[in-house]
């Protein structure tokens, strides 16, 4: 009897230790981008999509759709990196609330800014953003060439 309640103790101490393992600390930015580029290397989709932003995602989905492909060819054909890149340089990481960013320079040279969400406590790549940056740029862009033009009706 001894013996079984020992070993009934020995379970009990082993199952709770097992339970209160402390969770793993949230990746950063930095080190989200550089997880996303290690499983581009690795040709690892499902590792990438993990690390894209939920609005990333749809946008992606929506894109597959458009195109009549996966979401796994969208995420691939539209990565951070190219093929033939084998540093990735970063600065300037700023985080604010639950938003960041961080710039990268391309294979071309190039200082990119990605931008980065948490979601969940765990910070992802937001290229949904990006996105929407584009769009905005390309709006102004139109509504100062509009404005020229319609100056040189005026006159």
């Amino acid at each position: 009897m001894r013996f079984y309640t020992r070993f009934l103790i020995f379970i009990l101490l082993a199952g709770a230790l097992a339970c209160s393992t402390a969770k793993p600390k949230p990746l950063t930015p930095l080190e989200t981008l550089k997880a996303y580029g290690s499983a581009y290397k690795k040709k690892d989709i499902t590792a990438m999509k993990l690390l894209l932003s939920q609005d990333t995602m749809k946008m992606h989905e929506d894109e597959a759709k458009a195109q009549n492909t996966t979401v796994d060819e969208i995420v691939k054909r539209e990565t951070l990196f190219s093929e033939n890149q084998t540093t990735a340089e970063f600065r300037n990481e700023r985080t604010e609330d639950d938003k960041a960013s961080i710039e990268m320079k391309d294979s071309m040279g190039v200082w990119n800014t990605i931008q980065f969400v948490r979601e969940d406590g765990v910070w992802k790549i937001d290229r949904r953003s990006f996105a929407n940056q584009i769009q905005q740029d390309v709006d102004k862009s139109n509504e100062e060439l509009d404005r020229i033009i319609n100056q040189g009706r005026q006159q």
